[in-house]
């Protein structure tokens, strides 16, 4: 079929619409992550938690810090991947992980990570007898038992019981039960997951296809790179071209021609809106990176600066930090990548207030 001829609003505004966060704000927890697939997880908490940020962002006061963690420990949501989703969504991963490490001719990592497992197979049943007798269990508890250390260029280097769970996580052995604090706690993956049986791998992949276009609204047909994990879009949904911007892409077309009301929101620095900075780069022409891993003196927006939306358009950041022990949200800045009329001003105030009524903590200073 020909390719929708699509503008650069209205790319942006099905892109919004599809991550929920046009108007009005939803009011169901558990709705919204079926429909984003995804929250990450991500300990880093100089505002808030991201994942809870981003269930903040489309649900408002609606979301209490903390039901994230209740739906986890409900068995309602899992975490796969450093990642909370619906529980039956388990069953869209389970062929894959019997695949492991994929299938099809491999690539050389996917042989190194084989064979390195292999090497350390007994190391792998002492795990998977240690949280039988008594896990759920932080990975400090575990026993290494490596013959063959874990050597990489990274900081994974010697890490070999954290290594030897993630792939045991992928190959769909051990799952994360939860935490202690911060600190995770492991357990056999048969009681943490639902017992239902895998959906073939290529039906999977193409439900999961379909799930991540909708979720996204539009996105390139090649490969969604999130962190560690790889969502194909591939030939679902329809094409479709942006002015002013290179090559084909696949759209949902539920959202063509929808009507559009947007609200102005603070997003996590991790929201899926602005997490692939390449299509947020081409879509909405927006100057961003999370700047945590730079030395300060070469941050630009902050340690943790929130992308402000309003409308279709990422209209600027705001730098914020969260001092718990004074009960403050400190302003350390506000960007604005297009001069805000007072209008916009005011909404931008309208909703650091309503951060900090959710965080239940004083606005330290509002310029």
């Amino acid at each position: 079929m020909e390719p929708h001829q699509l503008s650069r609003t209205q790319a942006r505004r099905i892109a919004v619409q599809a991550q929920l966060l046009d108007a009005p704000l939803r009011d169901d927890l558990l709705d919204v992550v079926r429909h984003l697939t995804l929250v990450q997880v991500e300990p880093t908490a100089a505002v808030a938690p991201s994942a809870d940020l981003v269930m903040w962002s489309r649900l408002g006061a609606a979301y209490h810090p903390g039901d994230l963690d209740a739906a986890h420990l409900r068995g309602s949501l899992v975490e796969l991947r450093a990642r909370l989703r619906p529980a039956p969504d388990i069953a869209l991963y389970r062929a894959e992980m019997a695949a492991w490490p994929g299938v099809g001719e491999q690539l050389k990592w996917q042989t190194d990570q084989r064979d390195w497992v292999l090497a350390n197979d007994d190391c792998r049943r002492d795990i998977l007898q240690v949280l039988y007798d008594d896990g759920p269990l932080p990975s400090i508890a575990l026993p290494d038992t490596t013959l063959v250390p874990w050597a990489s260029s990274g900081w994974t280097n010697d890490r070999n019981v954290r290594t030897l769970l993630d792939l045991m996580v992928q190959r769909g052995e051990v799952a994360r039960a939860g935490y202690d604090g911060r600190t995770p706690l492991w357990d056999l993956a048969e009681r943490v997951y639902p017992d239902e049986p895998a959906v073939p791998l290529r039906e999977a992949n193409r439900i999961r296809a379909v799930r991540t276009l909708r979720a996204l609204g539009i996105a390139r047909s090649r490969t969604v790179r999130l962190k560690d994990e790889l969502e194909q879009v591939g030939s679902v949904g329809e094409p479709a071209v942006i002015d002013g911007v290179r090559g084909t892409w696949r759209v949902d077309p539920a959202y063509l021609d929808r009507p559009f009301k947007g609200r102005t929101v603070l997003l996590s620095p991790l929201d899926r809106l602005v997490f692939d900075r390449k299509r947020m780069a081409e879509i909405f022409q927006f100057d961003y990176q999370l700047e945590m891993y730079k030395p300060a003196s070469t941050r630009r927006w902050g340690y943790w600066a929130l992308p402000i939306l309003h409308g279709d358009r990422l209209v600027g950041k705001v730098d914020a930090t969260t001092d718990r022990k004074a009960g403050e949200l400190r302003i350390n800045a506000i960007h604005e990548d297009v001069p805000f009329s007072k209008t916009l001003a005011t909404k931008v105030r309208t909703q650091l207030r309503s951060l900090t009524d959710w965080l239940d903590v004083d606005l330290a200073r509002l310029g």
